[in-house]
């Protein structure tokens, strides 16, 4: 079962913003954006402290609206909120040890989008490391310790994890040696996401039931981003401007986490606004006119925080 219901007055709006958008932007084809919108009603079962049970939690009923949530998508860094939760179940159930080392690499890979630090998060999931290629006995090894992360989100058995592939590294010029062989010859074993996938996640853990309460918690405050522009100005990659984030009013609270390349343009947002339900969008667009384009999702943002703020959700 879905773990949101298709809502009819959302479904009027987010065919209207769509709409919206490909007009004010005509160069964005039907198939090249996918988004997923949830909108909390009250009481509110998210950021709560983990007041609520999973199992309770999980019977919460959730209104939701779709466009292309299911269509697999290269994720760029947003894949790196599911490396996020998987450390910290890796954590809880003693799979790896607590460092120090590798909360500065969680740190740096969700607050800075590193690279460099994922690659180390990567490595002590699946107890992998890069290098030249492999012969292939011990090249099959390797694979089936990669897939480990995939294993763990195929065995909670949510239907939107069924299609995703979470198992490569990001790169900021390309995977050598077995890790470009592990890509596959036309790249088709590179990392798939959906909105769909990507928005049950996030769901997860603003609901305080990804892996425990406390560790939900801990992955909300390295989530958290500013909306002060001098925060902003002093870091040019903010994950905010031309994200989400960059249609926000100042009054609002955002936990987000975006990803981009020379593809892609995505970002997933929990927002707060003062007095206002509470809601999770995640946008993605392809193409390279819409990766480098910085207006297109501060547009849908001002969108669904007119319609948020106007009372009509």
């Amino acid at each position: 079962m879905p773990f949101f219901q298709q809502d009819d007055q959302l479904a009027q709006i987010g065919d209207r913003l769509l709409a919206d958008t490909r007009a004010q932007f005509p160069a964005i084809a039907e198939n090249q954006i996918a988004l997923t919108w949830l909108v909390y009603d009250e009481p509110y079962p998210v950021n709560t402290g983990g007041a609520l049970t999973a199992e309770e939690f999980w019977r919460y009923p959730v209104r939701g609206y779709a466009y292309r949530g299911v269509e697999r998508i290269y994720p760029a860094s947003v894949v790196k909120l599911f490396y996020l939760v998987a450390v910290q179940e890796w954590l809880e159930s003693g799979m790896i040890s607590p460092s120090a080392e590798l909360d500065r690499a969680v740190r740096d890979m969700i607050v800075d989008s590193s690279n460099d630090a994922t690659s180390l998060v990567v490595d002590a999931l699946t107890g992998t490391t890069s290098g030249p290629e492999l012969p292939p006995g011990p090249f099959e090894t390797w694979q089936q310790q990669r897939n480990l992360i995939n294993r763990y989100y195929q065995n909670l058995g949510w239907e939107e994890f069924e299609t995703i592939n979470a198992n490569q590294k990001t790169w900021c010029e390309g995977p050598y040696g077995r890790e470009r062989a592990f890509y596959g010859e036309a790249m088709e074993n590179r990392n798939w996401l959906t909105t769909n996938a990507v928005a049950r996640l996030f769901h997860s853990i603003v609901g305080g039931v990804a892996v425990s309460s406390e560790r939900s918690q801990a992955m909300m405050q390295l989530l958290s981003r500013s909306l002060n522009p001098t925060d902003l100005a002093a870091d040019p990659e903010n994950q905010v401007m031309g994200f989400l984030g960059g249609g926000l009013p100042e009054t609002a609270q955002l936990w987000s986490k975006a990803g981009w390349m020379s593809r892609v343009r995505h970002d997933v947002a929990y927002v707060e606004l003062p007095d206002r339900k509470p809601y999770l969008l995640v946008v993605f667009t392809e193409g390279t006119a819409q990766s480098k384009n910085e207006d297109v999702q501060p547009f849908i943002s001002k969108q669904v925080v007119a319609a948020v703020q106007s009372s009509q959700v």
